[in-house]
């Protein structure tokens, strides 16, 4: 009977785990926001462009074998991870800036209108919730999706679309909530960030010095965000006390990305810098220049780090050291397209969307990464420039 019981007990756990492995149930990904997901074993890197026809601001969300990924127009689009193929696309009829996030083969998608839930094998939208504009990502926490709203609201819906929970804070929450231990973390425009019990009661709120759109992380029993003030926060989860706040001179709209075992924090600035800080205590371990605002949120991988700036480049630097391994360049400078969309990575594939609509599909390992349809394009620039210079001379020299 035991041994039944036990055996039991295996399959559950063995039907349970992956699925628990797959979800996507938060912005990044996680509280730490490192936006990393082992890829199956059999998976192949393969590179690949997608024109999704439209500016890329939204950071795409990893589910199975598929990237998600919406168009400010709101069009969803599901794309094979592996050939780079359009799998099937749904019009959410509504604008949107937020990111997807998924669990359970439900998606979870902010609109200009409110919060939508879709059914990903059915590709419908199952409810919407109405309210004011969402461009705050879901999270995902005990059956229960948290996300802010321009109206100042943070919300709590239930698998259903029925209002679990809805607290009035102040000014417009466009961050992405974290929520840990029953406890709900989320910064807004008026300054403040806010943490709040599940239940609905507030514990806290600490104010910075200007607007704050950097989503908070989580690490260490802390809470870590950016502020437009150009300051880096680090607050006790217990009581909101100021740990430490690191002064990066300019604007910091990028979210904070972490990591636990190395105590580092990884983050961009309006400076042009990408920087590391030690999690203890705000000690800048190295900084690297970009030449222009970094405000895309940094994906984490074994050694590496990888992030977009607005210059066009998407770069990949040793953690530990700041120094770079490579660095992708989509644009060939003569067509740079900034990139404010956060880099995701499955396996050794990572995936990131600019300004000129295009998602890419790179191997972070190898270093290897696909043609542009842009590079294209700057070689008709420099052939037809080269048949002007040969025309120019041509002529000169029959006039002698």
């Amino acid at each position: 009977m035991y041994k039944k019981l036990l055996m039991g007990l295996i399959v559950v756990l063995l039907c349970l785990s992956p699925i628990a492995a797959e979800n996507w149930d938060s912005f990044q990904g996680g509280v730490d926001h490192t936006a990393f997901r082992d890829g199956n074993s059999d998976f192949v890197t393969n590179l690949w462009t997608f024109n999704m026809e439209s500016p890329i601001h939204s950071s795409p969300a990893i589910y199975k074998d598929y990237i998600y990924i919406v168009s400010p127009e709101g069009i969803l689009k599901a794309i094979d991870m592996e050939t780079g193929l359009e799998e099937w696309d749904l019009d959410l009829e509504s604008p949107t800036n937020s990111s997807p996030m998924i669990h359970n083969n439900r998606l979870y998608i902010g609109c200009d209108d409110g919060l939508k839930a879709v059914n990903i094998n059915s590709h419908k939208v199952v409810w919407d919730y109405e309210c004011d504009n969402v461009e705050s990502t879901p999270f995902f926490y005990k059956d229960v999706i948290y996300f802010g709203s321009d109206n100042g609201h943070l919300y709590g819906l239930n698998k259903d679309g029925k209002v679990e929970f809805n607290k009035k804070l102040g000014g417009e929450l466009k961050t992405s909530p974290v929520v840990v231990d029953d406890t709900i973390y989320i910064a807004s425009t008026d300054a403040k960030i806010y943490s709040m019990d599940t239940d609905k009661s507030k514990n806290w709120e600490f104010t910075a010095g200007d607007e704050i759109l950097s989503s908070p992380a989580y690490v260490n029993e802390s809470v870590i965000f950016g502020s437009s003030d150009g300051n880096v926060y680090c607050l006790n989860e217990s009581d909101g006390d100021l740990i430490w706040k690191s002064d990066l001179n300019n604007k910091v709209i990028s979210s904070p990305t972490v990591d636990e075992h190395d105590n580092s924090v990884y983050i961009g600035s309006d400076e042009g810098n990408f920087t590391c800080l030690d999690t203890r205590d705000g000690t800048i371990k190295w900084s690297f220049s970009a030449g222009d605002k970094v405000r895309s949120t940094a994906a984490l991988k074994d050694k590496l780090v990888a992030f977009g700036s607005n210059n066009g480049n998407l770069y990949v630097l040793n953690k530990y050291t700041g120094l770079q391994e490579f660095n992708y360049n989509p644009g060939t400078i003569l067509f740079n397209s900034a990139i404010t969309s956060s880099p995701v990575i499955n396996g050794n594939s990572l995936f990131f969307g600019d300004e000129s609509g295009y998602l890419y599909s790179l191997n972070i390992e190898k270093y290897e990464v696909p043609g542009s349809v842009q590079l294209y394009y700057s070689i008709a620039v420099l052939i037809v420039l080269l048949i002007v210079v040969a025309v120019v001379v041509i002529k000169v020299r029959g006039r002698k």
